[in-house]
């Protein structure tokens, strides 16, 4: 597929300058750029590269303005960054979907399959499954019992949605994800732990997109919801009876415990652990690795560190953590000072 700088600026509402006849057929990064590639500048440490990339033509924020000459035709538009976003979505929707059902993919007589779907060798469809319209589940990919798929849904390599979960439409579930796990449910007894039976289920809501080796877990009773929008990263953690709001993304090894309810449009960097029956408000935004220990109900707040606080106070009480060691000695020297004075008043009296 090939598009020439003036259909993109069309399709994006930019403005060219440079040649509007010039073409690209792929992707590149700017430090990267190739002739008949696009490539994109809205991080200004980027910069000094537009000057010497390659790339027939790179897309730049309305604000731009050259230092020095640049070889490329440029396309202005509002938001460089999502503008590139656009393109790859179009791009992505014009490649040809998979169709078709494999000889070697298994598919119980009582599963309903709709049509346009595509099933991998060696992906399994169980008893009394409903898989939509132009889903696709590829190789060894499971959808166990009573479960549903909805339309338009991918399910990669060894996904595993477990008996009686519900997946919505347009999903996207990357290799080795797995839905409706057991939560982590055991009561202890006199001879160790006795396990609590997980009866509810686990439902996707349209249009959320699960990293690799992500586990959300069934419900012990009712569901836990993931809502509309929500894309979570690799290797994270929802526990049962969880609630996360529409549109809330969260990045990889974040770990939420049971019975939490999250907001919408809420933001968790790296590594942030969420304690049980929290609830946290909407647009709550988190940094990396903080410690949420309990609720923040009102949302609309940054916080940072653990246990997690408003991210300013952070960033302040940061500064002051390094300088510890020097105020503990000087604290130290201070109190000799004054117990030596003390000594010293004492024997005067």
């Amino acid at each position: 597929m090939e598009f020439s700088a003036k259909q993109i600026a069309e399709f994006l509402q930019g403005e060219i300058v440079g040649n509007a006849e010039a073409s690209v057929s792929t992707f590149a990064k700017i430090e990267e750029g190739t002739p008949g590639a696009l490539s994109f500048l809205s991080n200004p440490k980027y910069t000094p590269y537009i000057y010497n990339t390659q790339s027939s033509i790179v897309l730049v924020n309305k604000d731009f303005v050259p230092e020095q000459p640049v070889s490329a035709t440029l396309i202005k538009v509002d938001n460089a960054y999502e503008s590139l976003a656009k393109l790859l979505s179009l791009y992505e929707s014009m490649k040809p979907k998979r169709q078709g059902i494999s000889d070697l993919a298994f598919v119980a007589p009582t599963a309903k399959i709709g049509e346009n779907v595509y099933l991998a060798p060696f992906s399994v469809v169980e008893d009394n499954a409903v898989i939509g319209d132009g889903a696709q589940l590829f190789p060894h990919a499971t959808v166990e019992a009573g479960a549903k798929i909805g339309e338009g849904t991918i399910l990669h390599s060894n996904v595993v949605v477990y008996h009686d979960c519900r997946v919505g439409k347009n999903c996207i579930l990357h290799s080795g994800c797995v839905i409706g796990a057991d939560g982590f449910g055991f009561a202890p007894s006199p001879a160790g732990y006795e396990k609590i039976p997980q009866i509810g289920i686990v439902i996707v809501e349209d249009d959320v997109e699960i990293g690799a080796n992500t586990c959300i877990d069934r419900a012990t009773m009712g569901a836990t919801v993931v809502h509309k929008g929500v894309k979570l990263d690799n290797l994270i953690q929802i526990a049962h009876n969880d609630e996360i709001g529409s549109h809330t993304v969260m990045a990889a090894q974040v770990g939420v415990a049971g019975s939490t309810k999250i907001g919408e449009w809420c933001m968790f960097g790296g590594q942030v652990g969420i304690a049980g029956h929290s609830k946290i408000g909407d647009r709550t935004m988190s940094g990396a690795q903080a410690g949420i220990a309990g609720s923040v109900p009102k949302g609309n707040v940054t916080i940072q560190g653990s246990p997690a606080i408003d991210a300013k106070n952070f960033a302040r009480s940061s500064v002051v953590f390094k300088k510890l060691p020097d105020m503990y000695q000087q604290l130290n020297a201070l109190q000799k000072k004054i117990e030596q004075l003390e000594k010293e008043l004492a024997a005067k009296q």
